[in-house]
């Protein structure tokens, strides 16, 4: 029979838990990226994402020649998005995914999206992966900036 005492376990326990920080520290996410970026990279990382933002506000609220321009419908009553959520209020794209009542399933912000679209704008649904459905995304979280996740809030 093997009697441990209090030392010995606390021992063990600080060996097991320095083996694991030294396995993170030699296969840290640090090494993921071998080339830094550079200001100028992250400038034009920073310009690509304003644009989706200001493409999609565009769409949001109602730009029908952005819409056209990028092969959409997006309303065939005349709303846009913005006009049951002026400046992306009441989106909380900070809460997807997460189960949402009006679809009736675990639904993501595209999908919600989309429902939006088809539903009460009566428009064409997007594809999830176009740049109209991306630019929307964006503006939508962009104008959200600052909110707290909170994934899966009902």
């Amino acid at each position: 029979m093997t009697v441990t005492t209090p030392i010995a376990s606390a021992l063990s326990r600080v060996s097991f838990v320095a083996a694991l920080a030294a396995m993170a520290i030699l296969d840290s996410p640090a090494t993921a990226h071998k080339t830094p970026v550079t200001p100028e990279q992250l400038q034009a990382y920073h310009d690509a994402f304003m644009e989706a933002v200001r493409t999609g506000d565009l769409l949001f609220h109602g730009d029908d020649a952005t819409a056209k321009a990028m092969g959409v419908n997006l309303s065939s009553t005349g709303m846009a998005c913005a006009m049951c959520h002026p400046m992306a209020s009441d989106t909380h794209p900070n809460e997807f995914p997460k189960f949402q009542a009006q679809i009736g399933k675990y639904s993501t912000l595209r999908d919600m999206i989309n429902w939006c679209i088809e539903k009460p704008n009566q428009g064409e649904k997007i594809d999830p992966e176009s740049d109209a459905m991306k630019d929307l995304e964006a503006y939508i979280t962009w104008s959200n900036t600052g909110s707290v996740l909170d994934p899966g809030r009902y």
